[in-house]
């Protein structure tokens, strides 16, 4: 038996805590610094490398990472360092996130599909590109901004409007020192993970994300508010297409360039007549998408993980996954992407049942009660015979929780019943 250590505080987090405390190979799962809903929290912060690792080798814990932050700061290479057992990518591979003008060179030097773009870190020059062009841009700050750093523009004035808030207002801190502006490619997004050894890379369950705040898919990005699995929108076909002209291609021709990629590898898709550009990588399991996804697991999560950072997913069969769908609905704090207040008791959270699980990510407890303490703060995930029952079920408890501010999105999953 061993122990686990997962880093990170969000619903994803508690997703993968859960998950793996099922495996029969697992005893203890700490969570660093973990939620109101995790159990075995240590006071650790996600950026604590040297603090982790202590604990890890006191513990004799193998330890996955959940968030982006960790993993760009060189975690997985530091535990390598010291023979502890991780899952994650490593700094160099982790650049696909970390640095949004890196990932993007890499797929131009690569030929993997993605949409024309040029950089800028003078703002006058920004605005002067985007002023010359007959198609709308999205606008992106280069580092990490908890998934905030990208802004879509519908117009000219609104392109130097992004350019000043990154650029010239500094929004987004250091993360906007340079910037992507891309033609903005209009379809059907999709998020396609997959697991990798560095060798291979297994699809991981469809899914897809709701980023804006508002129904109907208005307002500002926000880090995602619901994701549903399987999506209809990825078939077979596409499914292929997507695995080799970017999964596997990413995988090789990392490696090519001296490059190992352990961990998850997940590609933000664009579809526009059926075929995927890819918007972003991020180098980790996406949340709210790791909800559900791991909801429609039927393996050994652990086994998996392990395998795939020792370099072996080869040696495993295929995963299989449950026939039902699952959906999240992620029930935020008002005012979120924003200022949103904190500190709000929230009650009926002892509804779970076999097909509903409630993921905690903005949450503490105090003293016993359970209290909002984030934008994001729980994500209602449930299972169903198909996508209509799991919407059912998912908005049937998450209405049976509140708090004096609780706010969330009445449409989660309704894009996969409109294209079914």
């Amino acid at each position: 038996m061993v122990n686990v250590l997962v880093v990170g505080s969000g619903g994803r987090e508690h997703a993968l805590c859960w998950k793996l405390s099922k495996s029969s190979k697992t005893d203890k799962i700490f969570a660093a610094p973990g939620n109101g809903g995790t159990k075995n929290n240590i006071s650790s912060g996600a950026d604590d490398l040297t603090d982790l690792a202590k604990f890890a080798e006191e513990n004799d814990c193998f330890t996955v990472v959940g968030p982006e932050g960790p993993l760009a700061d060189g975690i997985v290479d530091k535990f390598r360092l010291l023979n502890l057992g991780i899952f994650g990518p490593s700094q160099k591979a982790a650049q696909l996130e970390s640095s949004k003008i890196w990932a993007k060179e890499f797929m131009k030097r690569n030929n993997i599909p993605t949409a024309r773009f040029e950089i800028f870190e003078d703002a006058q020059k920004a605005q002067d590109y985007v002023k010359s062009l007959d198609y709308n841009v999205v606008v992106k700050a280069d580092g990490l901004a908890a998934g905030k750093g990208v802004i879509v523009c519908n117009s000219v004035d609104e392109a130097i409007s992004a350019i000043d808030t990154i650029l010239v207002k500094k929004t987004f801190g250091e993360a906007g020192n340079k910037i992507i502006i891309e033609e903005r490619i209009d379809g059907i997004e999709a998020s396609y993970i997959a697991l990798s050894d560095g060798n291979i890379a297994i699809p991981m369950a469809t899914s897809q994300d709701h980023k804006r705040v508002f129904d109907g898919d208005k307002g500002p990005n926000t880090g995602g508010m619901g994701a549903y699995s399987p999506t209809p929108i990825v078939g077979e076909t596409l499914t292929k297409k997507i695995q080799e002209l970017v999964i596997n291609k990413t995988v090789q021709s990392m490696k090519n360039e001296g490059i190992e990629f352990r961990g998850f590898l997940y590609a933000g898709i664009m579809i526009k007549d059926g075929e995927p550009y890819v918007l972003e990588y991020n180098v980790r399991m996406g949340d709210p998408e790791c909800q559900p996804i791991t909801m429609r697991m039927d393996f050994d999560l652990y086994d998996y993980l392990l395998a795939a950072s020792e370099g072996r997913l080869s040696e495993l069969p295929p995963p299989s996954w449950k026939k039902q769908s699952a959906v999240c609905i992620v029930l935020a704090s008002e005012g979120y992407p924003e200022s949103y207040p904190k500190n709000e008791e929230i009650t009926g959270l002892d509804l779970t049942s076999e097909n509903v699980q409630i993921f905690h990510a903005g949450t503490k407890n105090q003293d016993g009660k359970i209290l909002t303490n984030g934008g994001r703060v729980l994500g209602v995930t449930a299972l169903g015979d198909d996508l209509e029952s799991a919407i059912a079920n998912a908005y049937d408890a998450a209405d049976k929780i509140s708090w004096p501010h609780k706010y969330y999105r009445k449409d989660i999953g309704k894009k996969g019943l409109a294209y079914l």
